[in-house]
């Protein structure tokens, strides 16, 4: 089976390489896709860089041009439910893009005509999650992300995007993926660790946990490869 393993930046694949060790290296569309075999599986890792438009490219280059059946998104996000900790999982049951905005024409904040406001991910993966998180005894849970090309480190926009969209965390590629994989139906699944809290001095806190919040995200998508 073909795995495409995506992440936003280097953070979030550098630990994937290091324990792979051998792979080989394809540059295409400004970007750098590495090959590997694991598992009997094949991967097609890639970091996007940030942002919707980024995420959007390298997803399709991994279905289009390399093969992907299946992608699987690892990364970090901004806890926006106050249960949500920094270094807890949390993967997507569904995505919103909450910057997306025709309001000016009576349609709500996120939609627009010929989409859903809310992308789902596949049942099939997410159960495989919660199976690896048992047999990890790594406690995993589940929500909704609202998706969108800003760094949210301000409370009261954290609090608008929370109330429209019921998020539980927020980041800046994962509806744009989602919304790639529904379109050309291949299953996805959404796996992102809390690298801060979305509010006053996230920043700060993103810069020092990014790494630790990357590598438990990675640690764990490698151990879905394992199950597929």
């Amino acid at each position: 089976m073909k795995i495409a393993i995506l992440g936003a930046m280097p953070e979030e694949i550098t630990p994937l390489l290091e324990i792979l060790k051998e792979y080989k290296s394809i540059k295409y569309a400004n970007n750098t896709y590495y090959l590997a075999n694991y598992k009997n599986h094949e991967l097609i890792l890639a970091y996007s860089k940030i942002g919707k438009v980024n995420s959007t490219l390298s997803a399709s280059i991994m279905i289009e041009k390399f093969g992907a059946e299946i992608l699987l998104f690892t990364g970090v996000a901004g806890a926006f439910n106050p249960e949500l900790e920094i270094g807890d999982l949390l993967y997507a049951t569904q995505l919103a893009q909450y910057d997306l905005d025709i309001t000016a024409f009576g349609h709500p904040l996120g939609f627009v005509p010929g989409n859903d406001i809310f992308i789902k991910t596949d049942e099939k993966l997410n159960n495989l999650a919660l199976e690896v998180a048992k047999e990890l005894n790594i406690k995993l849970k589940s929500g909704i992300i609202a998706t969108g090309d800003e760094f949210i480190c301000d409370e009261a926009k954290k609090a608008k995007i929370r109330e429209i969209f019921k998020a539980d965390a927020c980041e800046m590629e994962g509806a744009s993926v989602a919304l790639v994989c529904d379109a050309l139906k291949i299953p996805c699944f959404i796996l992102r660790a809390m690298s801060d809290k979305a509010g006053e001095k996230a920043e700060f806190d993103f810069d020092e946990f990014v790494i630790n919040s990357a590598k438990i995200s990675a640690n764990f998508v490698l151990k879905m490869c394992e199950k597929l």
